[in-house]
């Protein structure tokens, strides 16, 4: 909500729906304030007020998003889905956005480590075939609500998916950890990407620093702490073949609207979700459609 209010110019929001009555719903009560129309009877306030817009941006947990989603396409309304339901295509703004919006009502943001590190793996890709990317994300404890704790497989799984789907990796991994220390932590995040030893790796830091700055477009907290850094078959003890092992590091910081700057987890999945969004509403004011023509 407060993206679209601080940042949205293609789009008008028209209503914020929960599942709690407004008196216990902090959110619902925000929207209240900032004179937003509310709902609290779930996909039933969606199809009451189905005509009133276009979009429906979708935070709940993977089950629900399943549930819901055949709802959406009969009502014709495009979802923006930041679950880890992934019911749609995987969608990664500075990666595949443009080749995702045509064609479907319903995207899949990954995950918020997917929106984060599959941009790192894909930078790499481009300069080198990448035959293994793993993600590990941490991200701090208070930043994880019921709904993120709900999905932690459908996360894994996710965003392993992602990696290869979307990053372009031959295999991907994903690990996410819940750290509870005290001040909370900012959103961090590591990336092993295993590429041919020859690979040249001031290229692959080029690409990455390239990739580093378009997310900053959208996620101006998101900075590179680490550029990649190779590790050869000395530095390890496995069997890495003609293989090079490079190290990437990220941190994510929140912009700070309504929650804390350190839940960066929660920021950049919000703006990604804002950025196809966007993406999404200004197709449907060039061309009349949403979803590349599927109302046709």
């Amino acid at each position: 909500m407060y993206k679209i209010l601080d940042r949205g110019e293609a789009i008008d929001l028209q209503r914020m729906v929960g599942v709690f009555p407004v008196e216990e719903s902090d959110g619902l009560q925000a929207a209240v304030e900032e004179g937003i129309d509310v709902g609290t009877d779930g996909i039933e306030s969606i199809e009451e007020h189905a005509d009133e817009f276009d979009i429906v941006f979708e935070a709940t947990s993977s089950h629900v998003h399943t549930d819901n989603a055949p709802v959406y396409d009969d009502l014709g309304l495009f979802a923006i889905d930041l679950t880890p339901a992934a019911v749609g295509p995987y969608t990664v703004p500075v990666v595949n956005l443009d080749d995702v919006v045509g064609g479907t009502r319903n995207i899949n943001m990954v995950t918020c480590g997917g929106q984060a590190t599959i941009p790192i793996v894909d930078a790499v890709n481009r300069v080198a075939n990448v035959e293994y990317a793993e993600m590990i994300s941490h991200i701090a404890s208070k930043s994880a609500g019921p709904g993120t704790r709900k999905n932690i497989d459908s996360f894994t799984q996710t965003t392993s998916a992602g990696l290869e789907a979307v990053g372009g990796a031959d295999e991907g991994k994903a690990i996410i950890t819940l750290n509870p220390a005290e001040p909370p932590i900012m959103m961090r995040n590591t990336v092993y990407t295993k590429v041919h030893e020859s690979t040249d790796v001031e290229e692959v830091r080029e690409s990455v620093r390239d990739i580093e700055s378009a997310i900053q477009s959208y996620v101006p907290g998101y900075e590179v702490t680490l550029e990649p850094e190779r590790k050869s078959q000395s530095d390890v003890a496995f069997d890495l073949g003609d293989s090079a092992i490079l190290t990437t590091m990220l941190e994510v910081e929140g912009e700070g609207q309504h929650l804390p700057p350190y839940a960066g987890n929660l920021d950049i999945m919000t703006s990604a979700a804002l950025g196809a969004g966007e993406r999404i509403a200004t197709q449907y004011m060039e061309t009349g459609a949403i979803g590349g023509g599927l109302d046709d």
